[in-house]
């Protein structure tokens, strides 16, 4: 009887000597995860945050609501709030099919095509390639190769180049600090830009994209003969006008505030 019991405790011993090995191997090796988790590892791992959602026109309350709503989002669409983030922890940056939406929604905001009208009423007006004619067949031309323009002028400004350098195409609102620290901040944009990774880097979209489209424009109006002090101007032409709306951009919740637009909360 005890001959048996030890050779039953001698056998246990045997086979957790040789499970036990497995066992902590097994223990070791990472379970199998799907995509949520994995998901959830790499934000672990390198956390970042999503901006808060745009002004929408629906939460304007008060007089030409659609018209100032309209302005509003155009304006928010590029625009990134980061004061109130935590230290270390950057926003998402956006990925190429979202670089192209932006590029989309911009392109067919209807703020877009009231642009393209007003400049292409000032061509027809100062009678901008005579070749196109006047009346309604001279101004649809007109408004054609403007639209057309400014398509490919966003196109490459926010889609193209940023894709090529990985740059994020939006503005990071400062929103802290005094007046002149801010409207440096948003001033400096025009030259410094962000890479998808967070780092900053030269704004090369801004001034390739521009010069750019500029170049390309001669195909739309081909009564413009540029040479390059013309082509120079339009360029700092354009970036004078980027670097004015990147002002607004970083200034526009205190002068929502200030003019009592009945937004919603829009405070830091």
């Amino acid at each position: 009887m005890k001959g048996r019991m030890r050779f039953r405790r001698w056998a246990r011993a045997c086979i957790l000597v040789v499970l036990a090995p497995n066992g902590l191997m097994e223990a070791q090796q990472p379970a199998s995860v799907g995509p949520l988790q994995e998901q959830a590892r790499r934000n672990s791992i390198a956390p970042c945050l999503e901006p808060p959602p745009l002004v929408r026109w629906e939460e304007y309350r008060g007089p030409l609501q659609k018209a100032v709503g309209t302005f509003v989002r155009k304006l928010e669409r590029k625009s990134v709030q980061t004061s109130h983030y935590r230290p270390g922890v950057m926003l998402c940056s956006l990925e190429v099919k979202y670089k192209f939406r932006l590029f989309v929604q911009d392109t067919f905001d209807p703020a877009s095509f009231v642009s393209a009208g007003f400049n292409a009423s000032l061509d027809q007006a100062e009678n901008r390639d005579p070749t196109f004619g006047q009346g309604a067949i001279g101004y649809g031309k007109r408004f054609g190769a403007d639209f057309a323009g400014q398509t490919t002028w966003r196109f490459l400004k926010d889609f193209a180049y940023p894709t090529v350098f990985s740059e994020d195409p939006r503005y990071y609102r400062l929103g802290h600090g005094n007046g002149g620290k801010r409207l440096l901040h948003a001033a400096a944009h025009t030259f410094v830009a962000l890479r998808d990774s967070g780092k900053c880097m030269f704004n090369a979209s801004e001034w390739l994209g521009t010069a750019s489209a500029v170049a390309l424009n001669s195909f739309y109006h081909p009564d413009d003969q540029l040479g390059f002090s013309p082509v120079m101007r339009q360029i700092g032409y354009s970036a004078i006008q980027d670097m004015g709306f990147d002002v607004l951009r970083e200034f526009w919740p205190e002068i929502a505030r200030k003019l009592r637009m009945p937004f919603r909360d829009m405070r830091e």
